[in-house]
């Protein structure tokens, strides 16, 4: 999944890393270090010992690994291994309700992985009386029930409900061990089981192929795991930061050209007030052609309602006063055609004004849908929060979560940019309506208010936004191949 945007796909990172790691690519072998084989027959002699003294149980012995259950070829001086070959591996178990508190009585209690974190698990505000179930630091904790696979470390201890299996592997860095499980969570999702809840149990954490390096590879490969990630939280960081950062120019760039405040007023402009007339004279010609229909008056607008001041050649207006919203053109199913241009909500990107796929109309369409035309802009009115606004590349349909709103005698991209501002979905977010749906009517729509300069001006706006628009790209390219091309 990609954390930001700026497409730096850490989290993809971080699994080429435990890739690399995990067939010995990611650091060096030494032909000095003692082979994995030999830390098999130390490992081998420790668990009998610990048998001996009755410290942990004599199991059976697990089946060899097959050449087809190795996922990949790892160096000469590794192993392949099962993981309770080399570890002992201890399922969780629910304590009576009885014996469950918050008042720190007992040993700290964890039913599943509530409280993991990134790597260290976090505290637990419960605990219990019952200790025949506690870790300690030795242990790596994992979740076996919904989710499943989730791994992280101890430094301390507690006591494991049955979501939770702790496992402590001989001899082994636990870090190492820690980094590879942490990999292959997938293997575990595979082979969980359950309909409601899916879980994993002991015979096939057991069972888990593991590729054992020599004992000072395996320390050596840790601390470049660690190494590695910090390096990426510090890139992750930075990123977030820089799109943040991006986020609030383009905000403060459209607060900027709605104030009049981006470009220079020219005093040989035609105001906005004579556009208003002209706009009114258009809207009658309309209604006379039967274009759109006529409709009510909309109140004036109050001192009280304009958010800030404008230019005194700019007009303030109530959307529905100079644009066609409301006068939507609806196709029936039957009469949209094969081939056709389809835009749906979903095919949106949100706050972008992209277009992130183009659909084509192929088949039965199930419902009515709005004509559109080219270079009008589509609003989203179902979840308007989600700033879904394009200006129409072509001409086509649309489902009818999308409003089709053309300008009278306004330029459409100035329309686009206002529908993208925040001050005007301060406003939308005044009159939405719908809990589980949340949604905008074409009539609260039209109430909306927006600054009109003259038409001149609007073409500079424009051209001065997209111009700015284009260096905020353009700036973020630069920084994503630099993101890309950072080596530790």
């Amino acid at each position: 999944m990609k954390t930001n945007t700026l497409d730096f796909d850490a989290q993809a990172l971080r699994e080429k890393i435990l890739d690399l790691a995990m067939r010995g690519k990611l650091v060096p072998q030494d032909p000095n270090d003692e082979p994995a084989s030999v830390l098999l027959e130390k490992i081998k002699a420790e668990k009998e010992q610990l048998i001996k003294e009755k410290k942990i149980k004599k199991s059976k012995p697990l089946a060899p690994i097959t050449d087809e259950e190795k996922p990949f070829d790892i160096p000469d001086s590794w192993e392949w291994v099962r993981l309770g070959d080399v570890s002992e591996i201890v399922m969780g178990q629910s304590p009576k309700g009885s014996t469950v508190n918050q008042n720190n009585e007992g040993i700290e209690f964890h039913q599943g992985k509530t409280e993991f974190t990134e790597k260290i698990i976090g505290k637990s505000e419960k605990y219990t009386t019952t200790l025949n179930k506690v870790i300690d630091s030795d242990y790596i904790v994992m979740a076996v029930r919904a989710p499943v696979g989730d791994v992280n470390l101890l430094d301390r201890k507690i006591a494991i409900g049955r979501g939770l299996a702790g496992i402590d592997s001989y001899l082994n860095d636990k870090e190492y061990i820690y980094y590879y499980l942490n990999g292959i969570k997938d293997y575990y999702d595979q082979r969980a089981t359950g309909s409601t809840f899916k879980a994993i149990n002991g015979a096939i954490i057991k069972d888990t192929p593991v590729p054992l390096p020599p004992l000072l590879e395996q320390s050596r490969i840790a601390a470049k795991i660690a190494q590695l990630f910090a390096l990426l939280r510090k890139v992750e960081s930075s990123t977030q930061q820089y799109a943040k950062l991006q986020t609030l120019l383009k905000s403060k760039v459209l607060d900027l050209a709605m104030r009049g405040k981006l470009v220079e007023q020219d005093p040989h402009d035609e105001p906005a007030s004579v556009l208003l007339e002209k706009i009114k004279a258009e809207k009658e010609q309309f209604v006379k052609e039967g274009k759109i229909k006529k409709s009510k008056p909309l109140p004036p607008i109050a001192d009280e309602e304009k958010p800030f001041d404008i230019p005194d050649s700019w007009e303030w207006v109530r959307l529905g006063n100079v644009t066609t919203v409301g006068n939507f053109h609806s196709m029936n199913p039957q009469d949209i055609q094969d081939g056709e241009n389809l835009i749906e909500l979903a095919d949106i990107e949100s706050s972008t004004g992209k277009l992130i796929k183009q659909e084509t109309v192929n088949g039965t369409v199930g419902s009515s849908k709005y004509r559109y035309f080219k270079g009008n802009v589509l609003f989203a009115k179902l979840r308007p929060y989600l700033k879904k606004v394009l200006l129409a590349p072509n001409t086509g349909v649309c489902t009818t979560e999308l409003l089709p709103i053309d300008g009278i005698n306004i330029d459409n991209h100035f329309l686009y940019y206002s529908f993208l501002s925040d001050f005007f979905f301060r406003q939308i977010e005044k009159e939405m309506h719908g809990v589980n749906l949340p949604r905008v009517s074409p009539k609260k729509l039209s109430e909306i208010i927006i600054p009109i300069p003259p038409v001149l001006e609007q073409e500079r706006i424009c051209n001065e936004i997209s111009h700015l628009l284009f260096l905020l790209h353009k700036s973020k390219k630069i920084n994503k191949r630099y993101f890309t091309n950072t080596k530790s």
